[in-house]
């Protein structure tokens, strides 16, 4: 919904991490903002990525060590503000002697080999050992234990990979729950005074009069809405926001890369990740995913249409099926592919020839004609989304006359307020209150919620005074929160953004939770006026 007045100090176009995590920051600091989506919040590239806060370890091979710092330092920042959607992961990377140095080798492999002959397309131990020695200690590492070689004769990671990788290298990173992450930046957004317009699309932005004039769209209503600062955060459609939606000129681009992933059945038993090296340059992940799974991601491939939905090709699953295959020692195989899905990355245009090669580092750039101010974000990666927001708020407050202290690092999102090594006593915590939660169960509504799941569960007493079971631990009273506090409007949103259940429920129960969420969003209550299209707050008792 929209102020009453329809008017804004900050406007943002985009609701994935980028947009959302500027509007928090922005609302945090006393700007009025308004945020406008014309998909779902995170329905797109940031709902879409391989789920990691990581700091990049291959870019170290492409000398981007200013960003492999500041995404090592941020990941421990993020780490501890998000202790239910984000957790340590131990990445376990075979060492293979030879790496065939053909056209698509990385710089560094290219140097070492002109530079080194004798290596003969070797990528030595301990080169690898250098990188991960860099790994550690040029982020400021606190809390992430560090690196560590293993003999996998004997280590149980070793068991699920072929006999001839004998060692391994052992470092750290982070998994977070991506979509997630941009709920609860627009949720904590909104809880300091922001708009938050999911499904809106942005029709027309013209500057009159000193400040923006912005036409949104929704479900064939239109309504105007006015703002002094204007922020094109459109990810994949930045570019086109500029020329179609926004009638200006840019000399800047973005490079469209798809990232595709499968989903298998679980690969293996313990709960660490592999990284594994491929022949062409390029790298692979195996990560323990919704604990019955394995995520394998990802390819990069350019994409130069945002309006092509972006999926994971026949040739792009074989790509992978055969990267993996040629580690584990039972192949992996179509039959083993649960669920795929891509996104498109909006990186910077730094005319790299490969898309494996192009930055993953950000650019900002403002234009102040008229008096209304316009900041563009291109590229980023969702390590640094917090970072990023800094850096435009930087650019912002200036202009509005607002804080220009930074405030985000180390304030818990929504469901955050617990220690990091407070996840078991939560769970346990929550299960002595309510009796009638599996393990399980209790653990998947910390890891979605943290402490949040209290207000989800309120007094039950047992599992009937949630309302509506519709199987695979999914209630009403879980249903009703995502509407009332996270957007929920279609059975998509909940099964696949907010959670990712839709990968247990069959498809008469995903079709009971469509028709529910409908029902439910059909009560919302009309605004009164063309501005104010939709309530969102506005939702009657749960029907128990």
């Amino acid at each position: 919904m929209a102020h009453r007045s329809g008017q804004y100090d900050l406007f943002v176009i985009g609701g994935g991490v980028n947009g959302c995590g500027i509007a928090r920051d922005a609302a945090g600091r006393g700007i009025n903002v308004g945020l406008a989506d014309m998909k779902d919040l995170g329905g797109a590239t940031s709902g879409a990525s391989t789920k990691l806060f990581h700091g990049g370890l291959r870019y170290l091979e492409y000398f981007q060590f200013r960003l492999v710092r500041a995404s090592l330092i941020e990941r421990e920042t993020l780490l501890h503000a998000m202790p239910h959607i984000s957790w340590p992961l131990r990445f376990v990377l075979p060492y293979c002697a030879r790496t065939r140095l053909d056209a698509e080798a990385t710089p560094a492999a290219r140097l070492l080999a002109k530079s080194m002959p004798w290596l003969k397309g070797r990528r030595p131990a301990w080169l690898i050992r250098s990188g991960l020695f860099a790994y550690d200690h040029i982020g400021g590492r606190r809390t992430l234990p560090g690196t560590k070689t293993l003999d996998l004769a004997t280590d149980p990671v070793g068991i699920p990979l072929k006999r001839q990788f004998r060692k391994a290298f052992e470092y750290s990173d982070c998994w977070v729950e991506d979509s997630r992450l941009v709920i609860l930046n627009a949720r904590d957004a909104a809880a300091r005074g922001a708009d938050i317009m999911p499904r809106t699309r942005v029709a027309k932005a013209v500057r009159r009069n000193r400040q923006w004039v912005i036409d949104l769209e929704r479900q064939g209503t239109r309504w105007q809405v006015r703002s002094r600062v204007l922020v094109n955060a459109g990810g994949p459609w930045v570019r086109d926001m500029l020329s179609d939606v926004l009638k200006l000129d840019c000399v800047r681009n973005v490079r469209l890369v798809r990232g595709s992933h499968i989903v298998t059945r679980r690969l293996y038993d313990h709960d660490k990740c592999y990284f594994f090296q491929g022949d062409d340059g390029r790298i692979a992940f195996a990560i323990p995913y919704e604990r019955d799974f394995t995520l394998i991601g990802t390819t990069e491939m350019d994409h130069p249409n945002p309006s092509q939905s972006p999926q994971c090709t026949d040739e792009e699953k074989s790509y992978l099926l055969g990267f993996v295959s040629r580690y584990f020692a039972r192949p992996v195989t179509h039959d083993d592919i649960i669920w795929t899905y891509s996104g498109i990355r909006p990186l910077y245009d730094d005319g790299a020839d490969d898309a494996t090669a192009a930055s993953r580092d950000y650019m900002l750039t403002s234009d102040e004609a008229d008096g209304a101010p316009l900041l563009n974000i291109f590229g980023g990666k969702i390590t640094t989304y917090r970072k990023l927001a800094e850096s435009a708020l930087a650019r912002i407050a200036p202009w509005l006359g607002a804080s220009e202290e930074a405030w985000t690092a180390g304030i818990p999102l929504p469901g955050g307020d617990f220690p990091l090594t407070g996840f078991s006593a939560l769970v346990a915590s929550l299960r002595q209150d309510h009796p009638f939660l599996t393990d399980d169960w209790a653990t998947r509504l910390v890891r979605a919620y943290g402490t949040e799941a209290r207000h989800i569960l309120g007094g039950a007493r047992d599992s009937a005074d949630l309302g509506k079971d519709f199987g695979a631990t999914i209630t009403a009273a879980e249903l009703d929160w995502g509407i009332n506090e996270e957007w929920v409007r279609t059975g998509e949103d909940f099964l696949w953004r907010r959670t990712k259940l839709g990968l247990r429920v069959p498809t008469d129960a995903a079709t009971a939770i469509g028709d529910y969420i409908a029902h439910r969003c059909a009560h919302l209550s009309p605004a009164a006026t063309s501005k104010r299209p939709c309530q969102d707050s506005t939702i009657v008792p749960a029907m128990h």
